[in-house]
């Protein structure tokens, strides 16, 4: 189980600002959904939170800043799901997902390395084409592999980004499931940035919306998602329902407000 705890984080390329001095606090056993516009952001973010980038402020993983945590360390503790990754040539999916268990990995693969990667692979419902070059996957699968090879770090931390990207309905169900259910099971916490305010609104536990690099609100969907901050966020007159308890959002007219795309 572990907290993780943003302080006074910033970053930017030369003069362009992404965050502002952003403060926030992911809980044991939480997943916290960041949403907001495009631009606004929410990969930036999850890529300071793995040191991919390196911002101003601090991350505390556990009570100790990441910038004192080796790499090799850094890896075991957290995994991290791109949006996208290069198909690397003559590497099947097995072997892709193998690559995750490399934070734990002494002069040889073990039996155990092994029985992880099939485990995800079982999890994920990927088992079928294990032994297919991952350069020959369509983005759904390939969308699928990243996060088994992230499962298979055995994590404490998840940082997905876009995790039900190219992914059909069904299937961003299943992924969805899949980390809500890895989360109360063994206690992790994960961090995603996600584009569908219904679909992260059932599954999610804290929403932290993000507009023009700073944090708008953060708090449980039910109480942070109305039809004032649809329109003052997304520049998008909708209409909020309430059903199973969280909220439904249906969009109704752009305002025509000049959004910033990525």
């Amino acid at each position: 189980m572990v907290n993780i705890t943003i302080r006074g984080l910033s970053f930017g390329y030369r003069s362009r600002r992404i965050l502002k001095d952003l403060n926030l606090i992911v809980e044991d056993s939480e997943i916290l959904g960041l949403v907001g516009p495009n631009g606004s952001g929410k990969t930036t973010l999850i890529k300071c939170m793995d040191r991919i980038l390196k911002p101003a402020g601090s991350i505390i993983l556990d009570g100790q800043d990441i910038k004192d945590i080796s790499q090799r360390e850094l890896a075991r503790q957290m995994g991290y799901v791109p949006q996208s990754s290069p198909a690397p040539p003559n590497i099947t999916v097995f072997d892709s997902i193998l690559m995750g268990r490399r934070p734990h990995l002494g002069w040889r693969v073990s039996e155990n390395d092994l029985d992880k990667v099939v485990e995800v692979m079982e999890m994920l419902h990927i088992e079928d084409f294990a032994m297919k070059d991952f350069s020959e996957l369509s983005g759904g699968q390939r969308q699928k592999v990243l996060i088994a090879r992230a499962l298979a770090q055995e994590p404490s931390v998840l940082l997905l980004d876009e995790p039900t990207s190219n992914l059909d309905m069904k299937h961003q169900l299943e992924v969805m499931e899949t980390i809500r259910s890895l989360v109360l099971a063994r206690g992790i916490s994960a961090v995603m940035a996600i584009h569908d305010l219904n679909l992260a609104c059932r599954f999610v536990d804290k929403l932290a919306i993000l507009k023009d690099g700073t944090i708008h609100a953060a708090g449980e969907p039910s109480s942070l998602l109305t039809e004032e901050t649809i329109r003052s966020v997304y520049g998008v007159e909708a209409v909020v329902m309430g059903h199973m308890d969280r909220p439904y959002v249906v969009p109704l007219r752009s305002l025509n407000e000049g959004l910033v795309c990525e």
